[in-house]
């Protein structure tokens, strides 16, 4: 609760048009994670609640504006169950609102951290712009090779998850070499954490997902199981990626495909193997009631039936 009133605080407007759909998109159900681990890295150095709150905000606010800017480059409808700023507002409306956050971003880290921080933040926001491109780049590009995805996926999601650990233990004075432990923590838990959606981008349902199932595939986005399955040697898949639109039929024999050929699978152990190496980290912390609590979280967010 904290978090969100600093950040209803922070995004407050004479303008109605800017601070009403951010409201919307606050109330949507997120589920906080990067302010959680912001919080949770600060306890094993000074903690300091105070301190971090606005700085856990700030991780969410960058979020924010991360998922307003995708929803408008992918059309997409629907974001948490929830009809999209970009869908309700219109895309011109949603770009600004989405520079607003980022502008929030900086003026809130600005008061309440550290220039390393905010040094720390502008990288992290040019590796998310770069990601994006190279995203865009990639659309219905069947070429595109597991070294592409992973580098995509490393600074779109695992990024923003890294340095939320970062700045929590950054701010809480904790050692060099146990900062970057805690942020290859969160590097590892967000590359499995967006593998894990692709593949629920296959075999979920919409109400679990929020969105409609296999919506970045229609979009010309390949997710991992898909990529893996253009790696081998099934002709028919580059041949229905081709089309202009896809079918429902289309999408159903696509993901058929996916599965036929172990993409699903090799997936699924990608993720496993950064899911491994995000607990033989998280192992290696020092002895506390947060490290009990981040096992957990981890366990929750990683270790799911598909």
């Amino acid at each position: 609760m904290k978090i969100k009133n600093i950040i209803k605080e922070s995004i407050r407007s004479n303008e109605n048009i800017v601070e009403d759909p951010l409201l919307g998109l606050i109330n949507s159900g997120g589920k906080l994670l990067r302010p959680a681990f912001v919080l949770l890295s600060g306890r094993f150095g000074k903690y300091d609640a105070e301190k971090l709150y606005p700085i856990a905000s700030v991780m969410e606010l960058l979020h924010m504006a991360t998922l307003v800017h995708d929803d408008i480059i992918d059309k997409a409808d629907l974001r948490r169950g929830s009809i999209t700023v970009q869908s309700k507002y219109g895309s011109d409306r949603a770009v600004f609102i989405g520079d607003f956050l980022f502008c929030k971003c900086f003026m809130l880290l600005s008061d309440n951290s550290s220039i390393e921080n905010m040094k720390t933040l502008s990288k992290v926001m040019s590796k998310i712009c770069i990601g994006e491109i190279r995203e865009f780049s990639s659309k219905r590009n069947i070429h595109i090779s597991i070294m592409d995805y992973l580098k995509i996926i490393r600074s779109k999601t695992a990024a923003l998850f890294s340095l939320s650990f970062y700045a929590g233990a950054h701010e809480s004075q904790c050692s060099r070499k146990l900062c970057s432990k805690l942020a290859n923590i969160g590097l590892n838990i967000g590359m499995a954490f967006q593998i894990i959606d692709d593949i629920l981008d296959c075999t979920g349902s919409a109400e679990i997902i929020g969105k409609p199932t296999a919506h970045d595939i229609k979009d010309g986005t390949y997710t991992l199981p898909v990529i893996y399955a253009l790696h081998t040697n099934n002709t028919e898949l580059p041949d229905i990626l081709s089309k202009d639109t896809l079918s429902s039929n289309d999408i159903v024999r696509i993901l058929e495909i996916a599965k036929e050929t172990r993409g699903l699978e090799k997936a699924k152990k990608l993720s496993e193997k950064y899911t491994d190496k995000a607990f033989k980290l998280i192992a290696e912390l020092p002895e506390n009631g947060s490290k009990h609590v981040l096992i957990d979280v981890t366990e929750k967010l990683l270790v799911r039936q598909f």
